[in-house]
């Protein structure tokens, strides 16, 4: 029978994926390993390999269309499998193909071009346990293909769960009644009747206060659309507050200074690797700081995995550095510097960018003196930095000139409080302003 490719997720927040690119046209062979198309995430652009071999007989999905995840978007025929010319898919009825708005004419006279993505965001994964919330993910349930018991169909179906995003445990992983019980148990809801295509709703009426000629209308990419949707959530559901503290930054710089003139080329510290490591280290001497909310429990976290703010074309995406405690200051640095790569040409993976338990974002290099970042849920925190400049200060009664910067800790106060933000910033201060503990 015709096998249905679907738009699969791709990345732990990922609800609806575009059309980039397809590698095979109708008609083509499709053997196992090569890649089929490329989507466009909201984290990056992927490929996606052909897992069932055959002939390509339908695109449904073509290039620069929206899909939402458990969508049909191909037709597989089998090995001289002949399959009528008018065969859909079963989801297509329940999930119509969505228009991106690239096929939006803007009239002379404009109107606004806008789309609401109603998809809430999905928190990182927080250790072993994560919960879901996809709400515009359309249901898959009718996929004849998936492994699962009938109980297990029908409750998923009066739950309005994605059968098609549950993995099963039963034998040879079919989907069993306990897996959609999980699922529900999680908060997972892929696929309720809440959910309306971006084709079908309304955009807003009303002229724009601006003459056609003195804009560019710039298609807002998934990844844009992600951030809005996650530092819209941030603003809105966590409680904020804000600590700053300045720290004497002659000792690091001199010793930054040292250690790459020694090292002859072989690596280039920057202020930032020196950063990174000292705040894991004061992770380790204020515990309480490193750690995330969900609703039902707090993880307080064994291991640093910092999140590094890299800016790429289009937007923002936070790699991690896994247990940043553990790595000399030079296994950071080169480490940052690959995952950063990966970042700006789009080649992260999954696990490279998600499971951080502290974020930092430094804005330094720009001459920027101090800012307030927004907290990555569920992280707790999130740490600003600052640029390194000459100040005028009160030593032993002297004013004398030191290099200063200012570091600003966003909390989320259901998880840090203030003593604690406190605590971990002086023990910050004090790795900062005392360098040489950050080799130990």
């Amino acid at each position: 029978m015709p096998i249905d490719v679907f738009m699969t997720q791709l990345s732990p927040t990922m609800t609806e994926g575009k059309i980039a690119r397809w590698l095979k046209k109708e008609g083509d062979t499709l053997e196992s390993g090569e890649v089929l198309v490329e989507i466009e995430t909201d984290k990056a652009t992927m490929e996606v390999e052909v897992i069932e071999e055959g002939t390509l007989h339908k695109i449904i999905a073509s290039e620069g269309t929206l899909i939402p995840v458990g969508t049909a978007i191909a037709v597989i025929a089998e090995e001289d499998e002949e399959v009528a010319a008018d065969y859909v898919p079963e989801d297509a009825g329940e999930a119509p193909i969505l228009e991106t708005t690239a096929s939006v004419d803007i009239p002379a006279s404009p109107e606004p071009v806008a789309q609401a993505i109603a998809a809430a965001p999905v928190p990182a994964a927080a250790e072993a346990i994560q919960e879901v919330d996809m709400a515009a993910v359309v249901r898959a349930a009718n996929d004849k293909r998936i492994k699962a018991s009938p109980l297990a169909r029908r409750l998923a179906k009066q739950k309005g769960i994605n059968i098609a995003a549950i993995t099963g445990t039963g034998p040879n992983g079919r989907i069993v009644k306990v897996d959609i019980e999980k699922a529900a148990k999680r908060g997972i809801n892929l696929g309720g009747s809440s959910f309306t295509p971006i084709a079908l709703r309304p955009l807003p009426t009303g002229p724009m206060p601006y003459h056609a000629d003195e804009y560019d209308a710039i298609e807002n990419s998934m990844m844009r659309k992600a951030i809005s949707r996650r530092l819209i959530e941030s603003k809105q559901q966590v409680p904020h507050f804000y600590l700053s503290i300045d720290v004497q930054m002659d000792r690091l710089m001199d010793l930054r200074a040292q250690l790459n003139e020694s090292a002859d080329g072989s690596f280039k510290l920057s202020v930032n690797d020196f950063i990174v490591k000292a705040a894991s280290k004061a992770l380790v001497d204020v515990p309480a700081a490193n750690a995330s909310w969900t609703d039902t429990h707090t993880f307080q976290h064994k291991h640093a995995h910092i999140s590094i703010a890299v800016a790429i074309d289009g937007g923002l995406i936070t790699p991690v550095v896994r247990f940043s405690e553990q790595k000399s200051i030079v296994d950071i640095s080169n480490e940052i510097k690959e995952l950063a790569g990966k970042a700006r040409q789009g080649t992260l993976k999954p696990e490279e960018y998600t499971g951080g338990t502290f974020s930092i974002s430094n804005l330094g290099m720009y001459g920027i003196k101090q800012f307030q970042a927004i907290v990555n849920p569920p992280e707790g925190a999130i740490l600003a930095v600052g640029g390194t400049e000459e100040r005028a200060v009160a030593e032993h009664g002297q004013v004398v000139v030191k290099k200063m910067m200012t570091l600003t800790l966003s909390c989320d106060h259901r998880v840090v409080d203030g003593t604690v933000g406190a605590e971990y910033l002086n023990a910050l201060k004090k790795h900062i302003e005392c360098p040489a503990s950050v080799l130990i």
